[in-house]
């Protein structure tokens, strides 16, 4: 396969044949030149339906991103779903707006917990005394959903956790919370840093159980990437999202997750509500060893919630196969080279390269390598180049990123004075 390089106008190469190989659509190559975009040079693939059999390496105007409809229909304002084990987005709408977590925050809240206990401050046999104050803001005289703690009792972590995890139970965070760091105020603060620690960089924090506050906010994307690290890194405390029932104080409570009761594979996560954000969900689910997380906000109510998140997840689980579309080693790509003894060097991952390909709309799938260009010599071997960037629709599903395959020394006295000719006539396009 070859394309033409944006800023040299001459052939370069990619190899997609692992990718011809395993989805068996391929009956022409179209070479097409590629054009720079924002200072880097852009090469672009797309997979078009079985039907047209064509593999085309496409011209790329300006810098826009692939304008295609989505692949599923949702009512929820926001969402992001992704596959757990991989990372790889799935599907994503207005993922990034800010919005208030509700008691979604319960999350953010037994990360700290769970933090807590893996690094051997806390043992799941410590006790905690319920105060006024936990009682007053989160137990039966608040009218929020609570295990009913009795007040000035002590409470094993263990029981406050289940009580969190199947009841959202708000007096059972304001417990963990002044049981842990003094006051609630404190507690919170030091979500919103482990928060930053884990890479959740706008989620913040003003109390451990999501009611209202100025300030507090989160994102669907950071929700679910919160739930993909309770999942990965936690799997001893992770199941307690999938217990069904919780019985405290003599009174008996079901999980207010609605996935629990619907046979689809879920064990997770959280629900929430809110005037500012509507109804909203963190839901995981596990069909024929895939795990996919997603979180939704945005709803109307319960109902429309239940409904909304079953129909997602499970499309999300029955809808992708993974698929290795270049082997360990396997060369990607090539990039251009300045002043180089080589006009171009290869492009390799550090590992496989799998993508999740929809299963019936493969003409949504489009990829693209991106790299800052040319690439000034000398270059050396496993350098980081640029990046394998996958779309699915108008979702940015995956980035891979990209390492010089070789090493490029410097180039002649001639070639870097050639280089710098081509630079003068067409660098300006960049």
């Amino acid at each position: 396969m070859r394309w033409l390089c944006a800023t040299e106008r001459k052939p370069g190469r990619i190899s997609a044949a692992r990718l011809i190989r395993r989805v068996k659509s391929l009956i022409l190559f179209a070479g097409l030149p590629a054009v720079p975009a924002n200072g880097s040079n852009i090469m672009q693939f797309r997979l078009l339906p079985p039907l047209a059999g064509l593999l085309i390496f496409g011209l790329l105007l300006f810098s826009q991103n692939p304008a295609h409809a989505q692949l599923f229909e949702t009512k929820a304002a926001q969402v992001f779903m992704i596959d757990a084990e991989t990372g790889t987005v799935l599907f994503s709408k207005d993922a990034d707006k800010p919005i208030p977590p509700a008691s979604m925050a319960k999350l953010m809240t037994m990360e700290v917990v769970f933090n807590a206990i893996k690094s051997g401050r806390l043992k799941l046999d410590d006790t905690f005394v319920v105060s006024e104050n936990a009682w007053r803001k989160g137990g039966a005289p608040s009218g929020t959903s609570t295990m009913f703690a009795k007040l000035k009792s002590s409470m094993r972590l263990e029981d406050l956790i289940q009580g969190v995890t199947v009841q959202a139970a708000n007096d059972g965070c304001i417990v963990i919370a002044e049981g842990m760091s003094g006051s609630e105020d404190n507690f919170a603060a030091q979500m919103t840093e482990r928060a930053r620690q884990i890479g959740l960089k706008t989620s913040t924090f003003v109390n451990s159980t999501g009611l209202p506050a100025d300030g507090q906010q989160t994102t669907v994307r950071e929700l679910a990437q919160l739930a993909v690290h309770l999942w990965r890194d936690y799997p001893d405390f992770y199941r307690y999202y999938g217990q069904k029932d919780f019985t405290w104080n003599k009174i008996s409570q079901r999980n207010r997750n609605p996935l629990l009761t619907m046979d689809i594979g879920a064990d997770g996560l959280a629900v929430g509500a809110s005037e500012a954000s509507g109804f909203g969900i963190v839901g995981s689910v596990s069909h024929n060893g895939t795990r996919v997380i997603a979180a939704m906000s945005g709803l109307a109510n319960d109902k429309e919630r239940a409904e909304e998140a079953r129909k997602l997840l499970d499309w999300g689980v029955r809808s992708f196969e993974k698929t290795e579309i270049f082997a360990k080693d396997e060369v990607v790509g090539e990039a251009q080279v300045f002043g180089g003894a080589k006009s171009g060097v290869t492009l390799k991952a550090k590992g496989p390269i799998d993508i999740f390909l929809p299963i019936t709309n493969r003409d949504k799938l489009t990829a693209r390598i991106v790299y800052n260009g040319p690439v000034a010599a000398p270059v050396e071997e496993g350098q980081p180049v640029g990046a394998l960037r996958v779309w699915i629709g108008d979702t940015l599903s995956q980035e891979t990123p990209l390492f010089a395959a070789e090493s490029i020394g410097v180039g002649t006295l001639p070639q870097r004075a050639l280089d710098a000719v081509k630079e003068l006539a067409i660098g300006w396009l960049r």
